[in-house]
């Protein structure tokens, strides 16, 4: 099957749409979809035409994870090397690499099923919005592995490391309530309302002022590893290097003629 096929792609009023396409298999991840994936993310990461990403499944589920038909057949065949398999499952997890780390904001909308590497992508995104049909997952237990794509580094800082064991050690299947109330899902809207909120929502970020946008990210990923001082550091220089752009002045002169600023990065 063809890349395109297995990702849409669709970029509309600087809102990246990248929606997964194996509705069949319940979007899971196969080899030319992770392959897709990952360049469309390193490519939005550099386009300035790019504002805001959304990562959202077709048909009836997110990601079910890893594809395991794929596996099975995989470990049937002579495998390679497992320093083989190893380079090629850290080359797959750049994916949540690019949706962490990029300079702009990434959202997951959420309907049915998000389990397995399909949570942890997820979870590398900036906010997740859902619908009573969400049903998160880490699944990993029940198939006989740890666990990949980061869901290590980002659920014990999104529920707090206690929760985060049970998570991964009992894999309970957590509706859309539970995982609002637990801090996954940012909120949880009605079916026929869940993507225009997300749009609206993505929108909204993608007509902001992107540098400090970006800025913002960055902070708030360097405050999960940096000491106080250290973060500071960081803070008063991309504070200052915002305060001297177009985009900061626009505000300024926004705010004193009493209307919307139209910040000179918008999409």
């Amino acid at each position: 099957m063809a890349l395109e096929q297995e990702l849409i792609v669709r970029l509309e009023a600087g809102v990246l749409w990248l929606t997964l396409n194996r509705p069949d298999r319940r979007n899971a991840l196969s080899p030319a979809l992770y392959e897709a994936l990952r360049d469309a993310l390193e490519a939005a990461g550099r386009d300035p035409a790019v504002g805001a990403v959304v990562l959202a499944g077709a048909g009836g589920a997110f990601c079910a994870g890893g594809d395991m038909d794929r596996m099975r057949r995989q470990a049937e065949s002579a495998p390679p090397s497992p320093a083989q398999r190893i380079a090629a499952m850290r080359g797959r997890t750049r994916i949540v690499e690019y949706l962490h780390g990029m300079p702009k904001p990434a959202i997951a909308m959420i309907r049915g099923a998000a389990v397995g590497a399909g949570l942890s992508l997820a979870l590398a995104c900036d906010l997740r919005y859902g619908d009573a049909s969400a049903r998160l997952r880490t699944g990993f237990i029940g198939a006989g592995v740890p666990g990949d794509f980061g869901g290590h580094y980002f659920l014990p800082r999104i529920v707090g490391p206690a929760k985060a064991r049970e998570l991964y050690l009992r894999s309970p299947m957590l509706s859309a309530a539970q995982a609002e109330r637990l801090g996954l899902l940012n909120a949880v809207y009605d079916p026929d309302r869940l993507e225009p909120e997300v749009a609206a929502i993505a929108g909204a970020l993608a007509r902001g002022p992107q540098p400090a946008v970006a800025r913002m990210k960055e902070n708030l990923n360097d405050g999960l590893a940096l000491d106080l001082a250290a973060l500071l550091d960081r803070e008063c220089e991309r504070h200052v290097e915002c305060v001297d752009s177009p985009d900061h002045r626009e505000a300024v002169l926004a705010f004193t003629q009493k209307r919307a600023p139209v910040f000179q990065g918008a999409a």
